[in-house]
C-alpha cells in the first residue's frame, strides 16, 4: 500500500503565499506521476497541476502563480502558491499514479485526504 499525505494548507489573505507537501510513502518502486487537484465548496474536483518524467505543467488558471516541483529522493511533491485569490480556495489534494515495489501489486493510483487552503479577501 501507498500513503500520500499533505500539509500546508491554511488562511492566508489574498496577495499572500503557501507551499502544499505531499509525501508518499510505502511499498513505492516508482511514482510515474504526481498531480495537485483541488475542489471548492460545491463544485468539482478539478486539475491544478502535474508532473511526469519530470515534465511540469499547470492549469492556465494558476500559471504564473502556482509552481509545482519535485523531490524523487523524498517522494515529496510541492505546490508553491503565490499571489493566491479568494477563488482559490479549496481542499487540495494529492494524487499519485505509483509502480508497486510488490510485483503482484503492479501499478495503482492514490489519493490523499486533502490539506484545506482559505484565501481571504
Amino acid at each position: 500500500q501507498v500513503q500520500l499525505v499533505e500539509s500546508g494548507g491554511g488562511l492566508v489573505q489574498a496577495g499572500g503565499s503557501l507551499r502544499l507537501s505531499c509525501v508518499a510513502s510505502g511499498s513505492i518502486f516508482k511514482i510515474n506521476s504526481v498531480s495537485w487537484y483541488r475542489q471548492a465548496p460545491g463544485k468539482q474536483r478539478e486539475l491544478v497541476a502535474w508532473a511526469t518524467n519530470s515534465v511540469t505543467n499547470l492549469v492556465d488558471s494558476v500559471k504564473g502563480r502556482f509552481t509545482i516541483s519535485t523531490d524523487n529522493a523524498k517522494n515529496t511533491v510541492y505546490l508553491q502558491m503565490n499571489s493566491l485569490k479568494p477563488e482559490d480556495t479549496a481542499v487540495y489534494f494529492c494524487y499519485a499514479v505509483v509502480v508497486s515495489s510488490r510485483p503482484s501489486l503492479g501499478t495503482l493510483a492514490y489519493w490523499g485526504k486533502g490539506t484545506l487552503v482559505t484565501v481571504s479577501s
